[in-house]
């Protein structure tokens, strides 16, 4: 099976989009699979364009993301167009609707991503006060989009939810396929075993690991680790991604370790040490997609306290690697399920090992490859 892979940007480098593109694309590879990337894309742009997205931003006071505009969406069609012209690929696979929607050719079309724009709009930063122009474009793209593809995927129900809550599309179409970890490392449940023996028992270390303080929760973090302190456990909250300069006015308890570069071998040597010291990874997040920090987790044994909002609970299973709160729930019930599970140290080391065996066995890109693989095989 040959794979024609598209993406806007180059998905070769692990640096774009957070790796994830370059993961996806690893993920579909095997000895019996080719893939030849079409990426990046030449983005259009024009005076006319501009001015719209100026307009709506300065005048209105509103959200027009002009980069989402049939004019943009129709060159990138064009240039894949081209593209397949001079592969032999056999099926088209991209991580986003955008460059798929205006997308002519004989070869079955097929895209994997975490949302649907109209989940995206009031729910996401940046998809407030949107213009109603702008929401109506976006969603003649996504449904475009849906009526040209063979197979829509989508890493959590949440997203498989609103695709058919708000667009015409048959249900046979829609599969969910988790993403995994991007993490490189494989651990075997020996050396996992040793990572959650040696963690401390006269402390709960909490790591807060996201760039978007606010986004993902961490004041109420903070709270929950000051709750914890309050009765009697020695708490720390490592924060990795907001810069240092940031976080203004914390508790002693707060440790901030800034941004860490994955990429350099000393950033992810950094950032797996933290992650095999702690207990919890603490990401009370009020509004995610899905969460692909929660699989990391698991990788190395670590439970994740998060918020059940979006595509969090495909991620999170409550009890088996986790447990992910109601929206508005007080930082009084993370803090007391976490009292819970330190006073009962046996059961949480329980819980630990069965957030690894949820990673091995279902939060993995080798899971989560075969399964798409399978896919994209029953379309061809």
């Amino acid at each position: 099976m040959n794979i024609a892979y598209v993406t806007t940007y180059d998905a070769s480098d692990i640096t774009n989009w957070s790796g994830l593109g370059y993961y996806i694309a690893e993920s579909l590879k095997d000895k019996s699979t080719t893939l030849e990337y079409l990426g990046p894309l030449s983005h259009y742009d024009s005076i006319f364009l501009r001015m719209k997205r100026r307009y709506y931003r300065y005048i209105l006071k509103q959200g027009f993301e002009s980069g989402r505009h049939p004019l943009v969406a129709k060159g990138y069609a064009g240039q894949v167009s081209d593209m397949l012209k001079q592969t032999r690929a056999d099926i088209v696979v991209s991580p986003g609707t955008f460059p798929i929607a205006y997308l002519k050719c004989k070869q079955p079309i097929v895209f994997w991503a975490d949302a649907t724009f109209a989940g995206l709009v009031n729910f996401y930063p940046g998809y407030y006060n949107f213009s109603r122009e702008g929401i109506r474009i976006g969603n003649e793209l996504e449904q475009l989009a849906l009526d040209n593809c063979r197979l829509a995927l989508f890493s959590s129900d949440w997203a498989a939810k609103t695709a058919l809550e708000h667009y015409s599309v048959a249900s046979s179409k829609i599969h969910v396929v988790p993403f995994g970890a991007n993490v490189s490392n494989r651990r075997s449940l020996k050396e996992v075993e040793a990572i959650i023996t040696s963690r401390p028992t006269d402390k709960c270390k909490l790591l807060f690991l996201g760039y978007d303080w606010k986004r993902k929760g961490g004041d109420i973090a903070v709270e929950i680790a000051s709750q914890l302190d309050r009765k009697g456990i020695n708490a720390e909250l490592h924060v990795v991604g907001p810069e240092s300069g940031a976080l203004e006015s914390l508790p002693s308890f707060v440790i901030p370790h800034g941004r860490i570069d994955k990429l350099t071998s000393a950033g992810r040597n950094k950032i797996e040490s933290l992650l095999a010291e702690s207990h919890f990874l603490i990401l009370p997040t009020r509004a995610e997609c899905y969460g692909i920090v929660f699989a990391e987790a698991g990788s190395f044994g670590v439970p994740s306290i998060t918020t059940n909002v979006g595509g969090v609970s495909t991620a999170i299973k409550n009890g088996v690697n986790g447990w992910a709160f109601n929206i508005d729930s007080e930082p009084s019930e993370y803090s007391s399920y976490i009292f819970r599970l330190m006073s009962n140290y046996v059961q949480y080391k329980e819980l630990a090992i069965s957030a690894f065996n949820d990673y091995t066995q279902r939060l993995n890109w080798d899971v989560a490859g075969n399964r798409v693989r399978d896919l994209l095989k029953s379309v061809l």
